[in-house]
């Protein structure tokens, strides 16, 4: 079949980097990979074009990337950082004449339709976002001929899923992988992977932990994303990784 095409839609944190009010050396840089949306991603795979997580910056991030065509959204969880945009799906409604289809656990889509409540009244306004929701579990499943192996992992108390599509596996927020998902990741070819900062955090990988993830998976290759301003310059840190491991940014676009 064709490559995998993926393109880094955000690589930021919660806040995104620059952070507001901040004046650290990393939200003051100039280097356009110190710039970072919120984590998402999106794959063009088998004439399908799929994103991973809605967040704040959806809108900026589709226009950014002139994205023409979205056949379906897969969620992570559903903190705001990763669902905030989900609104201006609407665009596609309206182009592609289609209720946008979304594939969540039963606790985010819960979450989407209390955030979303104007989407899924009865008498809905004009012009709201027409979501089709899906519900998902560990289980894998099948989306337009596309296999998707859910990867879950938790982020504090919070069970999150990661994804895997063929050679391609996507995780984000995670603090602790289980044997089981670390199986799913068997011979993926590509691996990326949260990595907050260098110091320890509650509920996201730091540095040295998302360094050793990695070397367990041996990927070909491992990208690190979610990053915040506190991992220090992208140019510095690039520097300091084992061969096989990037740093991620915004814009970065990868064949598998």
């Amino acid at each position: 079949g064709h490559p995998m095409r993926v393109t880094f839609l955000g690589t930021g944190t919660s806040q995104g980097v620059p952070v507001i009010g901040c004046d650290c050396e990393v939200c003051q840089s100039l280097d356009y990979r110190d710039k970072r949306l919120r984590s998402s991603v999106h794959i063009e795979v088998d004439n399908q074009s799929i994103v991973i997580d809605t967040g704040p910056d959806f809108r900026q991030q589709m226009l950014r990337e002139r994205t023409q065509k979205l056949d379906f959204v897969l969620f992570t969880h559903s903190h705001k950082d990763h669902t905030a945009g989900l609104d201006d799906v609407r665009a596609f409604n309206f182009k592609q004449h289609m209720d946008m289809p979304l594939y969540g656990t039963r606790q985010v889509l819960d979450q989407l339709k209390t955030e979303y409540y104007y989407a899924f009244l009865e008498k809905k306004y004009p012009g709201s976002p027409q979501l089709q929701l899906n519900e998902i579990d560990d289980n894998p499943f099948e989306v337009n001929g596309i296999k998707i192996i859910p990867l879950p992992v938790t982020h504090l108390h919070m069970p999150v899923l990661g994804f895997r599509i063929k050679d391609f596996s996507y995780i984000t927020d995670a603090k602790h992988i289980s044997d089981n998902t670390f199986h799913r990741l068997e011979g993926t070819k590509v691996l990326v992977l949260n990595a907050l900062q260098k110091e320890p955090h509650i509920s996201h990988f730091n540095l040295e932990e998302a360094i050793a993830v990695a070397k367990k998976v041996e990927a070909e290759k491992t990208y690190f994303t979610h990053i915040s301003h506190k991992m220090g310059l992208h140019s510095e840190v690039a520097q300091e990784l084992p061969p096989s491991i990037e740093l991620s940014y915004d814009g970065l676009v990868i064949t598998v």
